[in-house]
């Protein structure tokens, strides 16, 4: 996009609303691009509205503002919630944020009573709750879309408790497991990242209320009142941390990329599992895609697309991670970039949560296929080993060779462990009977 600057004209009538009193000219168009956040920050106009009509309540209280002035300030904030969910209210670059906005209509609406909800208040600890307000119900909202799709797995692993499978190390068949188990780990990775989420939210639920600009108020506020009101634990104890904190951001943008790598392992495995190679499983038509040259093709691309989300989630993360590396104390604006790629992870998780829940539901498991592939590779040679061990008294070391050396036996003769004669596996050690059969097949 090619941005024309034009040259700002000295005129104390173009200057901005905000601080007009201060600067004599209007910002550059281009200035007026880069400062401006309402197309990100328009999404906290909920949790905005909803921390200014705790402080107007809490103006009103104190006696900072009458009583009738709190009242005119909240019914115009709820007013423009209204127009804002009705798609009426048009949000205009040139005030900047969400902030602005909202205290530029309420002003059109009630007038000069608008002008006094600032009072005891900054953008900088209105941005701080208000963003602190809308990452904890993100995390609540996660948190039953993680248990949604654990409930799932749930109904999957009680069904398939007992259908056998390989078990894999390096991706090579290792020992007989089931299906049920397999799916129940992923289950568990949930789990964490559910209490990741519940700690992420408990942590930054303090409120930076009151903390204004970085330094207090002079006014006498009451910052129980509003935290309380807010659904706050209590206020944030420093003032300079209370605006200037994101850590709260990157635990959530952490909780958030942690949950979309164990995603994306569970969706190579779908990915691969969904190969005619190993014919484990077959996706619903609902969650897959042809090719646009390839007839047969039936592709697993909302799998392929969960592990490839992964990368958006690990930058985000990194993103918010550089910018707030070297930040001095207090707020910088620099910390205008913090709810973008907070916003992004949010968004991209629930697609992928929504996406690996839907393909799980109308899979279909092909589990004879499992028990086959189980009975290829030798899967039960470590029970053979612990029977030596166990039955004969063989030093684990010593059960590991033996058993080594009846593999490669089985696999010169081109047979499973539990086809090879007593008699061959007795010339390895004479001291085995038949009661080995009891744990060479799989299924046992």
């Amino acid at each position: 996009m090619i941005v024309v600057v034009q040259k700002s004209e000295k005129n104390n009538n173009n200057a901005n609303k905000m601080w007009g009193g201060r600067f004599a000219e209007k910002p550059s168009d281009v200035m007026e691009q880069i400062n401006a956040s309402i197309h990100v920050d328009q999404r906290l106009w909920a949790q905005d509205i909803r921390g200014s009509v705790a402080h107007a309540e809490m103006l009103g209280k104190q006696g900072i503002i009458t009583k009738k002035e709190a009242k005119a300030i909240i019914d115009g904030l709820n007013r423009i919630a209204g127009e804002i969910e009705r798609g009426e209210l048009e949000f205009k670059t040139e005030l900047e944020d969400i902030h602005m906005n909202i205290e530029s209509r309420l002003k059109e609406m009630i007038g000069e009573p608008a002008g006094k909800l600032h009072t005891a208040r900054s953008r900088n600890d209105q941005v701080a709750t208000d963003f602190r307000m809308w990452t904890r119900e993100a995390a609540q909202n996660l948190i039953a879309r993680i248990e949604a799709l654990q409930d799932t797995l749930g109904d999957l692993t009680d069904k398939h408790a007992g259908d056998i499978m390989p078990g894999f190390t390096h991706l090579q068949a290792a020992q007989p497991i089931t299906l049920g188990i397999h799916l129940d780990a992923y289950a568990q990775m949930l789990n964490r990242d559910k209490t990741r989420l519940r700690d992420c939210a408990e942590r930054l639920n303090k409120c930076p209320l009151g903390a204004a600009a970085l330094a207090g108020t002079p006014y006498p506020i009451d910052r129980d009142y509003t935290a309380e009101k807010l659904g706050f634990k209590r206020p944030m104890v420093n003032t300079l941390d209370a605006v200037s904190a994101r850590d709260f951001a990157a635990e959530f943008l952490f909780c958030c990329a942690q949950c979309g790598l164990n995603l994306s392992r569970l969706a190579e495995e779908i990915i691969l599992w969904a190969t005619p190679q190993f014919g484990f499983m077959k996706l619903s038509d609902q969650w897959s895609t042809g090719s646009s040259i390839m007839p047969q093709k039936k592709n697993p691309d909302a799998a392929e697309l969960v592990r490839g989300k992964t990368g958006r989630l690990n930058g985000n993360l990194i993103q918010m991670m550089t910018v707030l590396k070297g930040l001095p104390l207090a707020y910088n604006k620099d910390l205008q970039e913090d709810k973008e790629p907070v916003f992004d992870s949010y968004d991209t998780l629930i697609l992928c949560l929504e996406a690996t829940k839907g393909m799980l539901q109308t899979a279909t498991f092909n589990t004879q296929a499992m028990l086959n592939s189980a009975e290829m590779g030798y899967t039960t040679a470590t029970a053979l080993a612990d029977w030596l061990v166990i039955s004969l008294g063989l030093a684990f070391r010593d059960a590991h060779h033996v058993t080594g050396r009846i593999v490669k036996m089985a696999e010169d003769k081109g047979c499973k462990l539990d086809e090879l004669p007593l008699d061959d596996m007795k010339f390895v050690e004479p001291r085995i009977t038949d009661e080995i059969y009891k744990v060479l097949s799989v299924k046992k």
